[in-house]
């Protein structure tokens, strides 16, 4: 015979040549040779030695043991006294009741979404973060959901969470802040054949979004191209001098005739303007000689208008002297006293009758 001693926070099952013959709780038990007996602690999870189906049939055991059966695409978050303690895959599992209490969620991996009462915490702990799946869509963001392909809904801006599984998630996201966008260096012919290089700019935004991702791919690609061909057909209606004359006109012609093409691809055209006209090489020349013949032109019709100013302001003076002797002789002395401003010194030869000769010049006659 042999003895047993099944402690506190203990039980045992007694096993007669392999075969289960009862279980036991606390206390010491004395037996035959050929049974077998296996001690198990009550807070620790209980290995069965043969088959679980076997021993559930005692009912008295049955009634001690949590069975917890886990199916293929499930899984089991095992909780002890309220914290996370493992995360159960197929199979099936039994525990104890007694000093530890136990809780599970059990989750349906099958399907993409949780709907399981499981908290973001719990989703990010590193034993359930291998069975997640994880996106966001940021504030300035809006998203598409797809299932295996399919659209699912929209997505406002957050973080979202799927189960891991066979199907396939596919989040696709636009910025729905004001974008720009550039177009450089497009070689357009006027209506008089002179090739321009034009530098331009869009600022659009994004109004809806399943027209943007759904019906159209690259929405931003078609958008650009739409914005070069209304540019193009507006340059090209044109000769270079009317072009140049009415450039300020283009920005509202682009803008008004790319509502209604813009709308199909789900945005809105804000803005439009030319940075640049470059002109080719000959035409640049040629430009700056006009601008040069312009300009001298200018300078010389405003010499001619001061010309004929001056003179005319001559005429009206001599016509005044003509008539007062006084102011003749007032003039007369303006024009020696400017003379004198240019002579340091005189020098005067003569005879006696000189100062009479120089009274004869400076005296009113």
């Amino acid at each position: 015979m042999k003895k047993v001693k099944v402690n506190a926070y203990e039980t045992a099952l007694v096993f007669r040549n392999g075969a289960y013959q009862r279980m036991l709780k606390e206390g010491t038990y004395w037996f035959w040779n050929g049974e077998t007996v296996h001690v198990y602690s009550l807070i620790a999870p209980f290995s069965p030695p043969v088959e679980l189906n076997i021993l559930l049939q005692d009912q008295s055991l049955a009634d001690a043991l949590i069975p917890v059966e886990v199916k293929d695409n499930e899984i089991v978050l095992l909780y002890e006294n309220g914290l996370l303690k493992q995360v159960l895959t197929a199979g099936r599992y039994a525990y104890w009741k007694g000093p530890v209490n136990y809780s599970m969620v059990k989750v349906d991996l099958s399907k993409p979404e949780i709907t399981e009462p499981v908290d973001r915490n719990t989703l990010a702990h590193k034993l359930v973060a291998p069975f997640v799946r994880t996106s966001t869509v940021e504030n300035y963001e809006k998203g598409l959901l797809f299932y295996d392909g399919k659209f699912a809904g929209e997505l406002e801006s957050g973080v979202y969470n799927w189960w891991r599984n066979s199907i396939s998630i596919h989040v696709g996201k636009v910025d729905m802040r004001q974008l720009q966008l550039e177009i450089n260096g497009q070689e357009i012919l006027t209506r008089d054949k002179a090739a321009l290089r034009i530098n331009a700019w869009a600022q659009y935004k994004v109004t809806d979004i399943r027209k943007a991702l759904l019906e159209n791919k690259e929405y931003d690609k078609q958008l650009y191209v739409a914005l070069q061909l209304v540019l193009r057909e507006y340059v090209a209606g044109f000769n270079f001098d009317e072009l140049l004359e009415k450039k300020e006109s283009i920005a509202p012609y682009v803008l008004e005739n790319m509502k209604t093409k813009a709308a199909e691809f789900g945005v809105q055209v804000n803005g439009f303007g030319i940075r640049d006209i470059i002109l080719p090489g000959d035409v640049k020349e040629i430009m700056n000689q006009v601008l040069v013949a312009e300009k001298k032109a200018q300078a010389n019709a405003i010499m001619r208008r001061e010309e004929t100013a001056s003179t005319r302001s001559l005429l009206n003076t001599a016509k005044l002297m003509e008539d007062n002797a006084m102011l003749w002789k007032l003039k007369e002395m303006e024009y020696v006293e400017k003379i004198a401003e240019k002579i340091s010194n005189i020098s005067v030869g003569g005879n006696g009758k000189l100062v009479e000769q120089l009274k004869d010049i400076f005296s009113p006659k």
